[in-house]
């Protein structure tokens, strides 16, 4: 395998990581409530913007703007379940298809209004430049990001599965009726899962702006690539989330590198599209 050829396939799963990190929430919030949420990548843009104006104002980092990000994006993500999506949920799936919709256009135009239509970034040595390991040279944006997102995603894993809030959560998933008859409060777990959602896609959004353009409409790619992540890895499932963004990103790689940037989107979703013919469930969905 040529060097250029394995410096390709290690930036992919930097970048499918990313992916997978926000696409967990993304999945987190199907599996307890059944809600798809199409403001889910527009969450991560404000994250971007967030970074943006941290490097903008302070000459701050990533390390700076994650914990701000995060902590904004969680309170978005309650208030927008407690105001929007608890109420929609009592309706048909149409209301909360068209509720979380319209939240993601009013979050996207507020960004056109609030910061125009040019695309930004951030400046390209501001994680520290490009390391060379044995000959591959790798950024240290993407290597950090790449990182952080395999660690979140797992310790979301890990916290769900571990934990007695984990728990609380998926009893809430299964059965919500029951879950309050056992004295868990079903309002409150919901809220935290959709906190704890928006928050990740917070820290998600302030990693990937250090090599990702900026624009209030970069939602719209996002969010496919959400959509797409959770639907091969299988929805309600965070390893599945994981497998399948870092399976993306090395494919967008790949296609990129191979056959050119132009047609990497088609490979990925001509695959995805073959996966769920022949397993609608994904990737690690049940059947």
């Amino acid at each position: 395998m040529s060097m250029s050829l394995l410096q390709v396939l290690i930036g992919g799963l930097m970048l499918g990581a990313v992916y997978a990190l926000f696409s967990s929430g993304l999945t987190l919030i199907w599996g307890m409530m059944n809600v798809v949420n199409f403001a889910h990548g527009d969450f991560v843009m404000i994250a971007m913007y967030v970074a943006f104006m941290v490097w903008k104002l302070f000459g701050g980092g990533p390390f700076m703007a994650m914990p701000i990000a995060a902590m904004l994006l969680a309170t978005l993500g309650i208030i927008a379940y407690f105001s929007l999506v608890r109420h929609v949920m009592k309706g048909p799936m149409l209301a909360q298809i068209l509720g979380t919709f319209g939240l993601a256009l009013l979050l996207r135009y507020g960004m056109f209004w609030t910061f125009g239509a040019n695309f930004q970034s951030l400046p390209e040595n501001l994680v520290g430049g490009t390391y060379d390991l044995w000959g591959i040279r790798i950024q240290a944006s993407r290597l950090l990001a790449g990182t952080l997102a395999i660690v979140l995603t797992i310790a979301l894993h890990l916290m769900l599965t571990r934990t007695s809030l984990g728990s609380k959560m998926l009893a809430v998933a299964e059965d919500s009726t029951a879950a309050q008859l056992m004295g868990i409060r079903p309002d409150r777990m919901q809220a935290i899962a959709w906190g704890l959602a928006a928050g990740l896609t917070g820290i998600a959004g302030a990693l990937i702006a250090t090599f990702f353009y900026i624009s209030p409409t970069v939602g719209e790619t996002l969010a496919i690539i959400a959509f797409v992540t959770v639907s091969l890895g299988g929805f309600g499932s965070i390893t599945g989330a994981l497998v399948a963004g870092l399976l993306i990103g090395v494919i967008e790689s790949l296609s990129g590198y191979l056959i050119g940037a132009v047609y990497k989107d088609i490979v990925v979703y001509t695959i995805f599209i073959a996966v769920l013919w022949f397993r609608p469930q994904g990737l690690m969905g049940k059947n």
